[in-house]
């Protein structure tokens, strides 16, 4: 009894501040929303497109932060900018799409360096690339909620026709879908989602929470009803985890967050039942051993 109770002291000592409770809120709604996101983006092959776009905020923050205006504002915008470069590029030249997203979110964020470099401030504005979420107040808290709420909302009510999106374009266009519809949906909402994380765990580390947690369950099932479940809980689990880590070990919580993903991922990769690494090698090894049964020879 006395074991439980010290255990249970443990589990209640963070949440007796006011910024704990807050800081672990907002990377539960973070981590839950870009894990959702995650399964389109593995299954489409977007990874770099969400590194791009997690990037390409950063100027549009800064700029917000010299106008005034909150930061979900700049970001959004230069969200939609970036994807917009992207395509520009793709479209009207030889480049292909891989080197425009590496041109444009290279560049902007550099431009977002650049500004934080020139730009004079009473805040440390190299918490956006890093991440601050034991200083997210209770207004930040909201934006983050309400944001996160859109994003999920969007994804939830069109996961079908983003599911024949990601399997079968083609199919899509014939029963009256745009796949180039779709497609700018799913990128508005990545624009979006990556202003919610990035109060969270910084513009670095966004990227690892839109690829890791889609990326695990796509290694556990191969329907995307059962990652939508497997990769937001994946992604909780790993958001409390890290809270409670950075807690205890006083450590980065955006890093911890990231860290838990990817030993959650680390141990998927290697004992998943059917695609794990140690598995597959354990299974040819016992195929091996096994003994061939010979036929009896015919009289």
């Amino acid at each position: 009894m006395a074991e439980l109770d010290g255990v249970l002291g443990l589990l209640l000592e963070p949440l007796q501040f006011d910024f704990m409770v807050r800081a672990l809120v907002a990377t539960l709604a973070a981590a839950v929303v870009c894990a959702l996101l995650s399964c389109w983006l593995v299954l489409i092959g977007w990874s770099l497109m969400g590194d791009a776009v997690s990037h390409a905020v950063l100027p549009g923050v800064v700029l917000a932060y010299i106008v005034g205006v909150p930061f979900a504002v700049g970001a959004l915008v230069f969200g939609f900018l970036a994807v917009a470069l992207i395509g520009v590029v793709r479209d009207t030249s030889r480049v292909k799409e891989d080197a425009a997203i590496g041109i444009v979110f290279t560049t902007l964020f550099a431009l977002g360096l650049v500004l934080i470099s020139v730009t004079p401030s009473q805040t440390d504005l190299s918490h956006i690339i890093f991440g601050n979420v034991l200083g997210i107040g209770t207004s930040d808290l909201v934006q983050i909620l309400v944001l996160g709420a859109i994003a999920a909302g969007l994804l939830i009510v069109k996961r079908r026709d983003l599911t024949l999106f990601a399997f079968d374009p083609t199919h899509a266009h014939a029963i009256g879908l745009s796949p180039r519809l779709l497609g700018a949906l799913l990128l508005g909402v990545l624009a979006l989602t990556a202003v919610v994380a990035l109060q969270t765990v910084g513009v670095i580390l966004v990227v690892a929470m839109l690829i890791i947690p889609g990326a695990t369950a796509y290694l556990l099932t191969d329907r995307l009803p059962r990652m939508l479940v497997i990769a937001p809980s994946i992604a909780a689990f790993s958001a409390v985890a890290g809270i409670y880590s950075s807690y205890f070990l006083d450590t980065a919580p955006g890093g911890m967050v990231v860290l838990s993903q990817g030993a959650v991922f680390a141990i998927v990769f290697l004992v998943s039942p059917r695609h794990g690494v140690l598995v597959a090698v354990l299974r040819r090894r016992w195929r091996r051993r096994r003994p061939i049964r010979r036929r009896p020879a015919a009289p």
